[in-house]
């Protein structure tokens, strides 16, 4: 009997490549992302380790053709089991002074990509009553920062989208299981690319390791939680921030400069 199968978006590093290493003793795999060498170096030593048939798509989510040809690939796997959805990027500084072409595609990898891979994978998955969605949205997805507004709007997006699937699967009573993971800062190379300096963004107790981050996720799969926050830091600050009335989540939110997870 085949495996099933395991598909992983922004797998050629951080939360991804983690992903793909925790999952290869048990999934064959369809790693995604846009740099295929990073990808193909990936690819072999899963398979030499693991025996795992590991497949290769180099795709930018952001360009319309290549996200068809990425949801037409997830909608023609039967044995598709589960579906990381973790390709994401950030930006910072004031809404009306950065790039908008930038805001717009990031926007467009977080919102658009999502839903129709989404789609592609619940289909499947619904279909045969079995599997796992596991979206990678943020701490930001509940507490926002200035010079965050976008990253964390998309974010918000996505933990909402998360829990109104939640509901629909749940009527459906479907057995797919849905997750948000909502990681904060993280170990990768999520803020190198933005020129960040992780020691003036947080203190070191603040900072996650990439294998935390998953490893929590997929401990929390079979209890079938929706929203899975890593560190225990990070569950008190939600706890806390859910409970405060609307002025005063504000004032601290504005407190916070333009730090961003």
């Amino acid at each position: 009997m085949a495996r099933s199968l395991a598909a992983i978006t922004g797998a050629s590093s951080g939360i991804g490549s983690v992903f793909a290493r925790r999952l290869a003793p048990q999934y064959d795999l369809l790693l995604i992302a846009r740099r295929r060498e990073r990808l193909d170096e990936l690819a072999r030593e899963l398979s030499a380790r693991h025996g795992t048939a590991v497949t290769v798509l180099a795709a930018d989510l952001t360009d319309r053709a290549q996200l068809q040809l990425v949801a037409d690939r997830l909608s023609s796997e039967p044995n598709l089991g589960m579906f990381v959805n973790n390709a994401g990027f950030g930006n910072r500084g004031l809404f009306w002074e950065t790039d908008l072409d930038a805001i717009d595609k990031m926007h467009r990898l977080h919102i658009t990509a999502s839903l129709k891979l989404i789609h592609a994978a619940l289909r499947v998955m619904v279909k045969q009553n079995r599997g796992a969605l596991i979206n990678v949205a943020s701490v930001a997805s509940f507490a926002q920062r200035a010079g965050n507004a976008s990253y964390g709007a998309s974010k918000s997006w996505l933990a909402t989208f998360s829990e109104g699937l939640y509901l629909d699967l749940k009527k459906a009573n479907s057995a797919v299981t849905i997750q948000a993971l909502c990681p904060g800062y993280t170990y990768s190379g999520f803020h190198d690319l933005l020129g960040e300096d992780r020691n003036r963004l947080a203190s070191p107790s603040l900072w996650l390791t990439p294998e935390a981050v998953v490893d929590c996720s997929l401990a929390a799969l079979p209890s079938r939680k929706l929203f899975v926050v890593p560190g225990w830091r990070y569950k008190l600050l939600i706890a806390v921030v859910s409970k405060l009335p609307w002025w005063l989540k504000i004032r601290l939110e504005a407190s916070q400069g333009h730090r961003k997870p």
